[in-house]
């Protein structure tokens, strides 16, 4: 196995990695969303008359609906489809009405979630200058030979692999650097939970990882992908790509230096 994706594996197994990691991705959770009064207002109106039309109106305009259900998407985006489909506005109703207007208002006011953030928090975290150099912008990297990490957007940072190293992934990189000479680019996914849309984040940086180029190419993970078991991507970090590097963000200046 690679030596950085075994000191990871050891690192989340052995050590204080949560802790450790917070550093890099701090999830605090932003505020309770807050509800506009005249939207809540008209959610207790037709909640009290029992007006299922209202109340899949009134309820589809807070930001967070109370309840999941696969079918409310469709009558957001087309509101016109609650007349035509009595039936699927009664039972979402229904739900409402068993959980009560308390709890309706509890759910619908829960904090956003943390996923949409923890790409930025990456480059927060390189930016405090964690790596030994504080990130430069494209024209200051390209005109030193010194040790440099990129302070670029995904679409600049792979117009610049594309032109200088020859990268021609479809993917946007989320880093670029250059340590004692050597060109380093890759991806940085926290993998929050195994399955679905975490999968494809996985894949996503296991694709950059084998991208042909002119770099040494990483894919900085850090997650559940390093638990031991018998998920799909602990095996195909640790089995069919356990000769690449594969790294957490906790262990990547170790590499950096050594190149």
């Amino acid at each position: 196995m690679n030596f950085w994706l075994a000191r990871s594996v050891a690192f989340a197994n052995q050590e204080n990695y949560l802790d450790e990691l917070f550093a890099v991705y701090p999830t605090v959770p932003e505020g309770m969303r807050q509800i506009d009064p005249a939207v809540w207002a008209a959610v207790e109106e037709s909640f009290a008359k029992k007006d299922n039309a209202a109340l899949i109106r009134s309820a589809l305009a807070l930001d967070l609906f109370p309840v999941k259900d696969s079918y409310v998407a469709y009558l957001r985006r087309d509101t016109s489809a609650i007349a035509r489909n009595p039936k699927t506005v009664a039972r979402i109703c229904g739900r409402l009405y068993e959980i009560w207007l308390n709890k309706i208002r509890e759910r619908s006011s829960e904090a956003k979630e943390t996923n949409r953030q923890i790409g930025q928090m990456f480059r927060n975290w390189l930016r405090k200058g964690s790596l030994g150099v504080v990130p430069v912008g494209t024209e200051e990297f390209a005109a030193t030979k010194e040790n440099a990490v990129l302070d670029a957007g995904d679409a600049e940072m792979k117009t610049f692999a594309a032109e200088h190293l020859g990268y021609a992934g479809g993917k946007g990189l989320d880093f670029v650097a250059r340590f004692n000479g050597k060109y380093v680019i890759g991806e940085a996914k926290f993998l929050t939970d195994a399955g679905g849309h975490q999968n494809a984040q996985f894949n996503d940086s296991i694709t950059t990882l084998c991208a042909k180029c002119r770099a040494e190419t990483v894919a900085i993970l850090d997650g559940v992908v390093y638990i031991k078991g018998e998920s799909k991507m602990h095996r195909e970090a640790t089995v069919k790509h356990r000769r690449r590097n594969i790294m957490s963000a906790l262990v990547l200046r170790e590499f950096l230096y050594q190149l």
